[in-house]
């Protein structure tokens, strides 16, 4: 099984330093209101093993709450095949931040719900990344 992993795409990974306090980022990403007004709607709540959907563009999006340590990490599922972490790290009064969306298939892999290439979704939502953390959450936060 883990030869099959050889060809598959990196993970998308962004780390940012938002001038907040780690307890104000943390709720902005570990509940559903915070997560609603920077990223989408959702019916989130911060339990392991919580079911939760995200409203994506696609449609309702299933995910699960895997990981869960205040105000440090969280981790959830999303789809049957993609995991997102949010890192939390205090600064001296601010925070870094650092996203992790990890389970990316091969690169010619078809991601069901958009019906294009795991390649094609996987550049596009890095670039998405970067915009919502750099502008809709540290507006939010900051």
């Amino acid at each position: 099984m883990e030869e099959n992993r050889q060809n598959t795409l990196p993970d998308i990974r962004h780390t940012v330093v938002f001038n907040a306090p780690i307890q104000n980022v943390w709720e902005a990403v570990s509940t559903s209101e915070g997560i609603a007004a920077w990223w989408m709607p959702n019916d989130f709540q911060p339990k392991i093993g919580h079911e939760f959907t995200l409203q994506s563009p696609y449609g309702p999006s299933p995910c699960k709450v895997l990981e869960l340590d205040p105000p440090n990490r969280l981790t959830f599922s999303w789809e049957e095949f993609w995991r997102v972490t949010f890192e939390l790290k205090e600064l001296d009064g601010k925070t870094q931040f650092t996203l992790i969306h990890s389970g990316w298939g091969e690169p010619d892999e078809i991601v069901p719900k958009a019906a294009e290439k795991q390649s094609v979704i996987r550049d596009r939502m890095d670039n998405g990344w970067e915009g919502i953390i750099n502008d809709r959450l540290r507006k939010f936060v900051e």
